[in-house]
């Protein structure tokens, strides 16, 4: 079938994480003989920071690197949503998007009900920041997919939407995954930006005091750090590389014994049950993680076998200290949490569900109720198969 996707970024993964989502989904949809298209604003800010900073050389890298892999720039006046969604079965939305695309796809949807509409919400704005989610206009939407169960009901208990979903983001199994015959240089890797003080003290916590007081040999790849970060960075004795490529993140996961997975706080204090996309990715790609505290409300992985959970700083460089110092641990957390990847967690298995998502509102469609019909959602610990 024809899907049409409107994203940020889909050649751009500055400071922009969905873009690895996006590509994996967008990979495995066109594997099984979908026709996709994506379209990304003009002028973006994660594209044009890149290109700022980079030059355009990151793009070509990218094409060169996924050939298959097509965006188009549009912009809100030049767009011709008759044409571009005629044929269309679903379309998709993200919420990185101008209020007045989605309010104007929303009134073409209302017009043309041949295909389904969906919003997807992959950040913790409804909960931190509702008043700017409230410019939405998703009166001509048939759902949200949320990817997280907490974002899901703020969306119902609201009444922004009267179905919604949990879906969410995956690793990419045809990138992600362990390289072998690598040799180990070091022996912590952190991937993830400094962002917007939404993790500072729990960067210092659980990062940096652990890497000075272990002198363990380690580096940190991301953008958005502040002088005093890199400050901070140098203090500890851990190297900064930079912007990352997402697509080589695997090349780099390979040289360290472990990973760190330091959630934002909305996610570690208020979102729980969201980790985010780079465990996925991480656990894919076999390298063993420990993580700072969050609530793994919705069963996602086991704590202890998946990866090691933290819950105060000494733990963490406990833990640390266990997964370098003991062989067997390292390797079983590499294998666990890798099977439990390939079982549940990679893009085809949201592709999946997605598609089953999809065949749901089909068929509620030939129903009818002045309350609307319920939301039909996928057992939370159900594997797709």
């Amino acid at each position: 079938m024809k899907i049409v996707l409107f994203y940020h970024s889909l050649v751009s993964d500055w400071n922009h994480g969905n873009a690895h989502f996006l590509r994996g989904i967008l990979a495995e949809l066109m594997h099984r003989g979908h026709e996709v298209k994506v379209f990304e604003p003009r002028g973006g800010w994660s594209r044009e920071n890149l290109v700022s900073l980079y030059g355009e050389e990151p793009i070509r890298q990218f094409h060169r690197t996924f050939p298959d892999m097509q965006s188009t720039e549009y912009t809100l006046d030049a767009l011709d949503l008759e044409r571009e969604l005629q044929g269309a079965s679903l379309v998709i939305v993200h919420e990185w998007n101008d209020p007045e695309l989605v309010r104007k796809i929303g009134s073409h949807r209302k017009l043309n009900p041949g295909y389904k509409l969906l919003f997807h919400d992959t950040h913790h704005r409804s909960l931190t920041e509702p008043e700017k989610m409230r410019q939405f206009d998703l009166s001509g939407y048939d759902g949200v997919l949320a990817y997280g169960e907490v974002i899901k009901e703020i969306y119902l208990s609201r009444g922004w939407i009267q179905r919604a979903w949990t879906w969410h983001e995956a690793a990419d199994v045809r990138i992600f995954h362990p390289i072998e015959g690598v040799e180990k240089t070091g022996d912590l890797i952190w991937i993830g930006n400094w962002g917007d003080e939404e993790r500072t003290q729990e960067l210092y916590e659980y990062l940096l005091k652990p890497v000075r007081n272990l002198s363990l040999k380690a580096m940190v790849h991301g953008v958005r750090y502040p002088e005093s970060a890199l400050r901070n960075l140098e203090e500890a004795g851990i190297e900064y590389g930079g912007w990352l490529p997402n697509y080589m993140v695997p090349e780099v996961f390979a040289r360290f014994r472990l990973t760190v997975h330091i959630p934002r706080k909305p996610y570690a204090k208020a979102l729980k049950g969201i980790p985010t996309i780079r465990p996925f990715e991480a656990l894919a790609c076999g390298i063993p993680l420990v993580s700072s505290p969050w609530e793994d409300s919705e069963g996602l992985f086991t704590s202890g076998e998946d990866f090691l959970m933290a819950s105060n700083e000494k733990q963490m460089e406990s833990h640390i200290k266990e997964v370098l110092n003991d062989k067997s641990l390292a390797e079983s957390l590499s294998r666990h949490g890798r099977l439990t990847i390939l079982k549940r967690h990679t893009c085809g298995h949201r592709v999946d569900e997605l598609l089953k998502i999809y065949r749901q509102m089909g068929i509620e469609s030939a129903f009818s109720s002045e309350e609307g019909p319920s939301p039909i959602q996928p057992n939370k610990n159900e594997e797709v198969k």
